[in-house]
């Protein structure tokens, strides 16, 4: 009796692929292409960053790598997203004060100082993410998780303000463009950026 041919989606000697070994294959492109850029950041700066760069480091076809992440922007935000779930749980489970169970002015502050040093520890990779595409930063999870977190606060500090919107301007010092402004081009260290905020805050918690 004659061998049965493979047929459509089969691999000769292996079977069939079923929807486990294409979840662990996508699983493996995002990691490698991950890992890929992460390296050419390090080594040759975020401007080196491209896609038919990570398409070659990795040997993964260009579109494939396009159709996991989108743009160099989306790519950079992955990048930027670990570490971000580290910060998020910090400030959202961790221990008082950035955690629960601090006053809210002095949670306020610490998460201001956690941001400050966020921002600067990755500025690069934060600014080429912002200049790659400059209005993703408003509407990534990651800004409307820290919005959401200073809103709430912001409102037990001052119920009668308009929290949403001074949550906004609370956040807003923190935008890597400016950051990079003022300690690359200005000189200013992150210790003078944590005071400006903890003027802002005082600001804030003043009686009209």
């Amino acid at each position: 009796m004659d061998a049965p041919q493979p047929q459509h989606g089969d691999r000769p000697g292996r079977g069939p692929r079923t929807g486990r070994a294409e979840r662990a294959d996508a699983a493996g492109n995002r990691r490698r292409i991950l890992e890929a850029a992460a390296r050419i950041v390090a080594e040759k700066g975020p401007d080196a960053l491209t896609m038919n760069a990570v398409a070659h480091e990795t040997g993964i076809g260009v579109g494939t790598v396009y159709r996991r992440f989108g743009d160099v922007a989306q790519l950079l935000f992955a990048l930027l997203d670990e570490r971000e779930k580290r910060f998020q749980e910090a400030f959202m489970t961790g221990p008082p004060p950035l955690g629960p169970d601090a006053p809210p002015l002095e949670r306020l502050r610490a998460f201001l100082h956690a941001l400050a040093d966020r921002v600067t520890d990755q500025l690069d990779l934060m600014l080429a993410a912002e200049t790659a595409a400059p209005s993703a930063r408003y509407s990534s999870g990651a800004y409307a998780t820290m919005h959401t977190h200073v809103t709430v606060l912001v409102t037990r500090v001052r119920p009668e303000g308009d929290a949403a919107l001074l949550a906004h301007l609370l956040l807003a010092p923190f935008v890597p463009s400016l950051t990079h402004h003022l300690t690359r081009d200005g000189g200013r260290t992150v210790d003078e950026i944590k005071a400006a905020a903890d003027d802002l805050l005082l600001g804030l918690a003043r009686p009209r």
